[in-house]
């Protein structure tokens, strides 16, 4: 197939969250396959500047209607592996910054204008180049504008430029909600401004108008597909959700195996494998020794956490369980930054049982490799994750999962007690009292060494590659053709 994935961010060349790792994984795997991939990204300063953009070929200047005006822009393109092309929608006024979204205080006031001109490029190149896409997907709500422009456009010129579209959502808190004296910069009919188009409360939805318009919307879970047509999980667009639900599907994500893996991850300081899991304990001290927290016996248990510190996230859950840490004989380690009122209160809590209790308050790639590899539990209370990948990380590095019944958590993994032949982790709902129960649990079962062994080996033996995430894909693309 002639794919088009479009996405805001890709890894490696730009990351702020789970999207880039979803998207690049997806468009190399979908090459590898065999398919002929071609991605657009907004041309970033921190694209450009990435070795593999450094001959990127200049290939179209385009000339964009954007509301009364037309505004010029390029395309770049340069090819990292075969069968994948990376096309770059440059604009320097509003891609050449050093932030993604805004400048770390506050998002950017003209964000609306520069997705507009980056989905309205992205039509443009496809219509110059005439690529003729069997499927065009689109992710979030930065690119969530394209089904719909790309139509127009097609209606407008009568050309074809699309078999079919895809949207996926990844996390439907984040819409694009914007005045809705953007909506001219489309260059759509008026008709579409109303509550059967963009509309929402007065405000033009970005993400309104991928749910509506698409061919396909996807989830990056099974489970995130049934919550959002809620009201508890559709942050205010579940009645909008219900108008397509027969053509919404869940597909979990994948994780990057040549990244994640205990076999051969360069940041922890001894390998293992699920047959030889020796390097796990070297991992556990390595990690109590960096922390300078005290040595753990093999009977008390390290629990490691890695997120956001966000509500989201859950931590107001894990603070209200602090006895839990400060009473009984574990260790837990924390990595991670947010929310400046519960940067606050963890600090409080580190602070009361510094040899128990350490805290990494920053981003840090390498220390989350060795959390995964160096503790005994992970911990996920979010209150809703539409799939995460830190769950699975932990499955892959032997380090069974805590986590709440909610999204790609609930899909991905199975509780021992529950189902004691397939367990692969502990799950709870999304309160304090259910974590409390959890937390009790697990020191019931890692004080049962072989059951606690069978979780892990259950856990290291689930394929969650993106390889077998992809043909869940491609499978979708063929059925949607």
């Amino acid at each position: 197939m002639k794919i088009v994935q479009v996405a805001s961010e890709l890894f490696p060349y730009v990351k702020t969250g789970g999207l880039a790792d979803a998207a690049g994984s997806l468009s190399a795997t979908l090459a590898k396959h065999g398919h002929q991939v071609c991605v657009f990204l907004p041309g970033y300063r921190a694209v450009l500047d990435h070795p593999d953009a450094s001959g990127a070929e200049r290939l179209l200047r385009l000339k964009i209607e954007m509301g009364d005006v037309f505004m010029s822009g390029e395309v770049r393109v340069f090819s990292p592996r075969p069968n994948q092309k990376i096309y770059l929608i440059c604009r320097d006024e509003l891609f050449d910054r050093k932030g993604v979204y805004g400048n770390g205080e506050r998002d950017y006031e003209d964000n609306y204008h520069r997705y507009i001109f980056f989905c309205k490029g992205v039509v443009e190149t496809l219509r110059q180049l005439n690529l003729q896409a069997d499927i065009v997907h689109a992710h979030d709500w930065q690119a969530a504008m394209l089904p719909l422009l790309l139509r127009y456009t097609e209606r407008r010129t009568a050309t074809a430029l699309a078999l079919k579209t895809v949207f996926t959502i990844h996390n439907i808190a984040f819409q694009g909600l914007y005045p809705m004296r953007s909506f001219y910069r489309t260059n759509l009919p008026d008709e579409l401004k109303g509550v059967d188009g963009l509309e929402y409360y007065g405000q033009m939805n970005f993400l309104k108008g991928g749910i509506l318009f698409a061919d396909q919307v996807t989830t990056v879970s099974p489970r995130y597909a049934q919550e959002i047509q809620t009201p508890e999980f559709g942050c205010g667009l579940d009645g909008v959700i219900a108008t397509r639900a027969e053509d919404i599907v869940g597909l979990i994500n994948g994780i990057d195996t040549t990244v994640w893996n205990p076999a051969t991850d360069a940041h922890i300081p001894a390998s293992y494998t699920a047959s030889d899991l020796s390097g796990k304990a070297t991992c556990r001290a390595g990690l109590l020794k960096k922390m300078q927290l005290d040595p753990a016996p093999a009977d008390v248990p390290v629990y490691g956490m890695v997120c956001r510190l966000t509500e989201q996230k859950g931590v107001q859950l894990l603070l209200a369980n602090r006895d839990f840490f400060l009473n009984h004989d574990c260790r837990l380690v924390i990595l991670g930054s947010g929310d400046k009122r519960l940067e606050q209160a963890v600090r409080d809590l580190a602070a009361a049982a510094p040899r128990k209790i350490g805290l990494a308050m920053r981003l840090d790639e390498s220390m989350s490799h060795l959390i995964e590899a160096g503790s005994d539990f992970f911990l996920m209370p979010s209150l809703f994750e539409p799939c995460g990948l830190n769950q699975m990380y932990s499955l892959a590095y032997g380090t069974p999962p805590l986590v709440t019944q909610v999204g790609g958590l609930h899909d991905t993994v199975t509780d021992a007690d529950a189902s004691p032949d397939a367990g692969t982790g502990i799950t709870f709902a999304p309160d304090a009292d259910a974590l409390r129960e959890g937390l009790q649990r697990s020191l019931k079962l890692f004080a049962d060494k072989p059951r606690y062994a069978a979780v892990q080996a259950r856990g290291m033996a689930t394929d969650n590659s993106w390889d077998n995430a992809a043909r869940a894909y491609e499978r979708l693309y063929t059925e949607l053709l």
